[in-house]
């Protein structure tokens, strides 16, 4: 499974103060990407593109503040807000081995170890010690399954799947 040029990194989840800063939540709190990058690719509400220079970043306490070059007032930051922000792959250090990003685990197809279908990873979710996959398929409920030797059996990017031991499922 090729590897989109962009990873999805966060959200623009609001403007901050006068100057055009943005709080941006990123998916997983311990990330360091929008710290090591100095440009990031936003997908506006609209569903258009905006590739913009990153300024400044500073931590707060809740997310990353973050000022973009050309974003210099509230109304432009406010026009940002809702947009998703990704980094450029290629500006990255590329994960160690056995590593990998955690936005490479959205879209694969989960299963079970016994190969039965379980539907495609369409979130990460970062709320507590592990993160947790968020599994969807038509005509089935969501499905979270941490992110953890216990449930996870095998990643393979290369054929885009993800074999989970999930929690009790509800049929």
């Amino acid at each position: 499974m090729p590897r989109p040029p962009h990873l999805e990194v966060g959200y623009v989840a609001r403007a901050h103060g006068l100057s055009g800063e943005v709080g941006v939540k990123t998916f997983d709190p311990a990330s360091t990407a929008l710290l090591d990058v100095e440009r990031a690719l936003l997908r506006l509400k609209d569903g258009s593109g905006l590739e913009l220079r990153i300024d400044s970043t500073r931590e707060a306490s809740k997310d990353l503040l973050i000022g973009f070059e050309g974003v210099e007032d509230r109304t432009r930051a406010d026009g940002l807000v809702g947009a998703t922000v990704f980094v450029f792959r290629e500006d990255l250090e590329p994960p160690g081995e056995g590593e990998l990003f955690q936005g490479d685990l959205v879209g694969l197809q989960a299963q079970t170890e016994a190969g039965e279908p379980l539907g495609e990873v369409v979130e990460v979710w970062n709320s507590g010690e592990v993160p947790n996959l968020v599994i969807r398929a038509e005509g089935r409920e969501e499905l979270m399954v941490p992110f953890a030797a216990d449930f996870v059996v095998r990643v393979d990017e290369a054929e885009g799947l993800i074999v989970i031991r999930p929690p009790e499922l509800g049929d």
